[in-house]
């Protein structure tokens, strides 16, 4: 396939001319505000990029890059950690105008489109009462998310995002409108949960939600560093038999410069304790009683909350235009070693905007069969998530914040195992795809071969069609 063609002035108008959202090109006012992303690691420039306002235009977008051989980007919220919501000299199809959210309260059930971040969505299910695992950054788009992941503070009760999903509408790499649901293109259905966007532009997803809300029992506890060996061991046999309606984290941070803590305690390091308890307000404070008493907080800022605020809780510390470079895996034990390993990085952090998050699993997420979704490791115990941030240009930053990141995997990778989400990690290409996915590998290439043979939406942790699927896509018709 062809690279960025060069493509007459009056194609691109007519392309314009047919949308009812806006095709934006290099020189408009608003060109550069509207193509960066989130990771500022990333400054690439699109050739064009279509705003879509509907389904109709995203049909129109997709065969005006077919026809035209032009590289496409998709974004949603435009989140990736490899900044594949742009492109240089490409088409960006931008989701982001689509937003609308519908909620059904007497069925459980929600339409949103695309463009919506998690911010978006829990507003509006939350005035019902009502919630799925959404993003722990209220700015993250729904659609990325549900695709490459599915985790958040509410898997434990919940499940993945992508284990509520009912349906979703797809416009496929030729153009076709599709539902994806366990009663049309069930191949589909299935790949689109953990396969990310490699099969085609979803346009909007209908979700099963759950009674939560609006006021949970969570927040933080701020912890003393050096309590973090013994907190971490206690966590890990807490949470073996916990209750599925206690959700969380451990996370080695720095404290903000909030009003709310002593001006001392800005900017230094420190263990917090987030905790997300869905059920009973009466018994969360029950549950988490015994890890006040074991974690002996600084400051204590658990309890009653709005449950919007937790999921927006994080979002200062990772702003739009923050550089990032990300690892992640799976354990299935988290072993004193690996501990060792946590606490010894997590207390060496290279900046002040360093996360490196240890995520307790298990509940519902293990209740769902392996072979369910294309996300598998449903019988792991943690996940550790390392978000090395920091705001700086200048390579020295950034080459102490890729080390830090680098050399905290090299030390973990003995206590390791496959299957993380491909979301969590700046790591890409086929090896990384193909160990992921593992025995599901070959299943997703057969449904590349069905619904994107040539690798339009390549974009992506990508998942390659075959090679044969590929010649035949690039051989001239006739």
């Amino acid at each position: 396939m062809a690279e960025n063609t060069v493509i007459a002035s009056p194609v691109i108008e007519q392309l314009g001319q047919s949308m009812r959202g806006e095709l934006i090109r290099p020189g408009a006012p608003d060109y550069d505000s509207v193509r960066h992303v989130w990771n500022g690691l990333y400054d690439a420039k699109p050739a064009l990029i279509a705003r879509c306002a509907g389904v109709a235009d995203v049909i129109a977008a997709v065969d005006f890059a077919r026809t035209n051989s032009m590289t496409v980007a998709v974004r949603g919220g435009g989140h990736s950690a490899l900044g594949y919501g742009s492109c240089d000299g490409g088409l960006v199809i931008d989701l982001s105008p689509m937003k609308s959210v519908r909620v059904h309260p007497d069925s459980h059930t929600v339409r949103a489109e695309a463009g919506a971040t998690w911010g978006d969505f829990d507003r509006e299910t939350q005035a019902f009462g009502l919630a799925v695992t959404g993003g722990r950054f209220s700015t993250t788009g729904i659609a990325g998310l549900t695709l490459g992941s599915g985790s958040g503070w509410l898997e434990r009760r919940c499940g993945l995002t992508g284990d509520n999903l009912l349906a979703a509408d797809v416009v496929t790499a030729d153009g076709r409108f599709l539902q994806a649901s366990p009663r049309e293109n069930e191949d589909l259905y299935w790949g689109i949960r953990g396969g990310g966007g490699n099969f085609g532009v979803v346009t909007s997803f209908v979700y099963r939600v759950h009674e939560i809300g609006p006021m949970i029992y969570g927040g933080m506890m701020v912890c003393r560093p050096e309590d973090a060996t013994e907190i971490l061991r206690f966590m890990r046999e807490y949470m073996r038999d916990a209750p599925d309606d206690l959700g969380g984290g451990i996370a080695f941070v720095s404290t903000p410069p909030d009003p709310e803590i002593p001006p001392e305690m800005h900017f230094q390091p420190v263990v917090g304790i987030v905790l997300c308890w869905s059920g009973d307000m009466d018994e969360g404070e029950r549950v988490i009683e015994p890890i006040r008493k074991a974690a002996r907080p600084l400051m204590d800022m658990v309890g009653p909350m709005p449950y919007t605020a937790l999921q927006s809780m994080l979002d200062a510390s990772g702003p739009k235009g923050v550089r990032a470079y990300m690892k992640a895996e799976f354990l299935e034990e988290l072993t004193d070693g690996a501990i060792d390993k946590l606490v010894e990085h997590g207390g060496d952090r290279p900046g002040p905007l360093v996360q490196l998050l240890l995520e307790p699993m298990g509940g519902a997420i293990g209740r769902v069969d392996e072979d369910e979704t294309a996300l598998g490791r449903r019988d792991v115990k943690w996940c550790y998530h390392a978000l090395s941030l920091w705001m700086e240009p200048d390579e020295a930053t950034k080459e102490a914040h890729v080390r830090w990141a680098r050399e905290l995997s090299a030390d973990m990778a003995p206590h390791v195992t496959s299957g993380v989400y491909l979301n969590y990690t700046s790591d890409h290409g086929e090896e990384r795809v193909r160990s992921t996915y593992g025995p599901k590998y070959d299943r997703l290439v057969a449904l590349k071969d069905k619904y994107d043979p040539g690798n339009l939406f390549r974009l992506n942790q990508n998942i390659r069609p075959s090679a044969d699927a590929l010649a035949r896509a690039e051989r001239p018709a006739g």
